[in-house]
């Protein structure tokens, strides 16, 4: 149900903000995945979800306070229209936590839902784990949608962004975490498993 719930209703969105609400609906449902299969891999994938989750949305919605100004909130997703020919760099970011959402590889995304999913199968919910990749297909859609918007359509803003270099800075090393993470995801994912095995859960 969370997984269908949240990325159907997420479609519909043009908000950013509320996007990403409905969205983490359906990540929640793959982080109870993890949990459903009842292994020791499963429930350290479900941790290493969590983790991966909320640095990719921690980046997503920092993006929305660099967009944003005084007396103006980044919210909205004509806002993206055209970031690639004002600023490259921030749209690369962008698309870099687009694709760490949709599970695409080399982010780190992809390595975390494919963490669940391998524990699913092990559990044996084959069925499960299908219903899953095809949730997971439909929300690409409304996650793509904003790279289109950054790299194919005609600016509707053409006020320069006057980000902050800290700000900025912060917001490169979220992102560019979300890449060094997908090409060496194990440490991370060990770190997990080993916290959970500390907390008495494992």
């Amino acid at each position: 149900m969370s997984l269908g719930i949240g990325n159907v209703t997420a479609i519909a969105q043009t908000n950013l903000k509320r996007m990403l609400a409905y969205s983490a609906i359906s990540h929640m449902g793959f982080v109870l995945l993890g949990v459903l299969s009842g292994s020791m891999n499963g429930y350290g994938a479900a941790m290493f979800y969590i983790v991966v989750y909320s640095l990719t949305t921690v980046a997503a919605f920092a993006m929305i306070m660099v967009l944003s100004r005084r007396g103006f909130e980044a919210e909205s997703l004509e806002v993206f229209k055209g970031l690639n020919r004002r600023d490259p760099w921030l749209a690369f970011l962008m698309l870099l936590v687009m694709f760490s959402l949709t599970g695409i590889p080399p982010t780190v995304g992809f390595y975390a839902k494919l963490a669940v999913l391998q524990a699913v199968l092990g559990a044996g919910l084959v069925w499960l784990a299908v219903v899953a990749v095809l949730f997971s297909v439909i929300g690409a859609f409304y996650y793509l949608r904003v790279v289109k918007l950054m790299y194919f359509d005609d600016p509707t803003d053409t006020e320069p962004i006057d980000a902050r270099a800290d700000s900025r800075a912060i917001l490169t090393m979220n992102g560019l975490a979300l890449l060094v993470f997908g090409v060496l995801p194990q440490p991370l994912l060990g770190v997990c498993v080993v916290a959970l095995a500390h907390s008495g859960l494992l």
